[in-house]
């Protein structure tokens, strides 16, 4: 399964030209080389704080850029941070657009805070003028990086500070790229035939987004299920019960049913190594042969594998995208309806959903919208589940043309009770619009009821691995 503790990998690429290294010397300052590999090492030394970071050394020559490529295939970087110390000539460069595997690249122009610079005929000053010649470099380089037109290629100019920033959130993005392309996917049993639009195309999955598919049976789930133990699935079901209320209306023996079926869901999924599991959790053959749909995901703070819904992959792919660049708790919701006279939206989802962050509000609770049902465990509870307060990414995938589509927008969860019998759920605001704007947008876009929501401003970010994933991206 993905590492996703690992930190972000990033090669550093920092071109000077080897015709000015002797420029300078004798000086007060020292020669141009030697104010370089100054800069160059507390370039490093600020990088390394955002990223794991490969660096060869400065590159002045054919062989340096050629080591750099090497060094950075080998290290397998999620990106790579490219900047032009002065001006410098177009051989190193070239080289690196032409000959670099395809790999996400930021290239950046530092502007310097101030620049102090008296007569130049002074040979000090001289070799100082030359080492601030960055923007020449960039510029002449910007035309190279037009020529080539390599794919995840991004370009910045700022002050170190900023330069810092925009690297942060861009090796974020690779990362979250590059673990996409690790990952393991299972569908189980399949997409949900009445909900057509969250249809996608699984090659298509493999190729632009990276997950491999895994095909999962109703079948297997209930062998793994009957396998777990009574000891075992007691000691979750009380450990869950001491942890949060139980409203009078749970059947103690629906409660340890519907803890069984959830870790023999995660169960299943670690045997076949998923990063994420799509369920189809309104499925009738789930509930002829299960009884209920699992509701306490994740029955263990060691669960490592992702949980979504009724059949939608591209809400899986949502789900990691935020996992894998936020790192924090992930929601799954649909929006129900709009409050006018508040200004606000109703959103939630039945079935699974992270319960386990200290400041959502957490019950056990029947489910009602099935107790009235034939199926066996009809009825079984699950972890009901109020979202934290705070201001949230609100994120969106699917593939309505032949692209994966990301949509994003920002939206603030505020102050709810339960009221929403079943679903695990929310009161929501726009941020910087109205719902009317809100929604219209995402109608125009051409979307589906299914968003993952987490905390913070991410969207920055998702524009990034969008542009790498080749998915369309609109901020709504």
């Amino acid at each position: 399964m993905l590492d996703l503790t690992r930190r972000a990998r990033m090669g550093l690429l920092l071109i000077s030209p080897e015709r000015f290294a002797t420029i300078g010397e004798g000086t007060e300052r020292g020669s141009y080389r030697e104010r370089k590999e100054a800069e160059a090492a507390w370039m490093l030394r600020d990088t390394s704080r955002i990223a794991d970071v490969t660096f060869t050394g400065i590159t002045w020559t054919r062989d340096d850029v050629q080591h750099a490529i090497d060094a950075f295939t080998a290290d397998k970087v999620d990106c790579v941070l490219a900047i032009y110390l002065s001006w410098a000539e177009d051989f190193a460069w070239i080289r690196f657009l032409r000959d670099m595997p395809e790999c996400p690249v930021l290239f950046c122009h530092r502007m310097r805070d101030e620049i102090r610079l008296k007569d130049t005929h002074d040979d000090d000053e001289f070799a100082e003028y030359l080492c601030c010649g960055g923007l020449v470099g960039s510029l002449e380089a910007s035309g190279s990086i037009k020529r080539f037109g390599r794919k995840m290629m991004a370009t910045f100019a700022g002050t170190w500070t900023q330069v810092l920033e925009r690297a942060e959130q861009f090796s974020r993005a690779a990362r979250a790229r590059a673990l996409l392309r690790q990952s393991t996917f299972g569908l189980l049993a399949c997409m949900n035939e009445v909900m057509w639009s969250t249809y996608v195309d699984t090659y298509a999955l493999f190729r632009d987004i990276g997950p491999e598919m895994r095909f999962l049976s109703v079948a297997e789930l209930e062998d793994t299920v009957n396998c777990v133990s009574d000891a075992d699935a007691r000691a979750t079901m009380e450990r869950i019960a001491a942890s949060y209320e139980v409203l009078p209306n749970v059947d103690p023996v629906k409660f340890l049913a519907s803890v069984r079926a959830s870790m023999g869901m995660e169960r299943m999924a670690e045997k076949y190594n998923l990063d994420m599991l799509v369920l189809n959790d309104i499925d009738t053959v789930l509930f002829q042969h299960i009884g209920l749909r699992p509701g306490f995901w994740p029955t263990s703070p060691d669960v490592k594998t992702m949980v979504v819904p009724e059949g939608d992959i591209g809400s899986g792919i949502a789900f990691a995208v935020l996992k894998l660049l936020g790192g924090g708790h992930v929601n799954y919701i649909e929006p129900f309806h709009i409050d006018v006279p508040s200004g606000t939206f109703d959103a939630g989802h039945a079935g699974p959903n992270d319960y386990t962050d200290p400041r959502g509000k957490c019950k056990i609770s029947s489910d009602v919208r099935f107790a009235k049902t034939k199926w066996k465990y009809a009825g079984a509870p699950f972890a009901w589940y109020v979202f934290p307060e705070g201001r949230k990414t609100m994120l969106h995938c699917s593939q309505q043309t032949g692209t994966f589509q990301l949509v994003a927008t920002q939206v603030e969860a505020i102050h709810t009770e339960h009221f929403l019998a079943t679903y695990s759920h929310s009161h929501f605001k726009p941020v910087g619009e109205d719902c009317q704007q809100l929604f219209s947008r995402l109608l125009s876009q051409g979307v589906t009821q299914h968003y993952c929501i987490t905390d913070g401003n991410l969207i920055p970010a998702v524009k990034d691995l969008a542009m790498m994933l080749g998915c369309e991206f609109e901020e709504v």
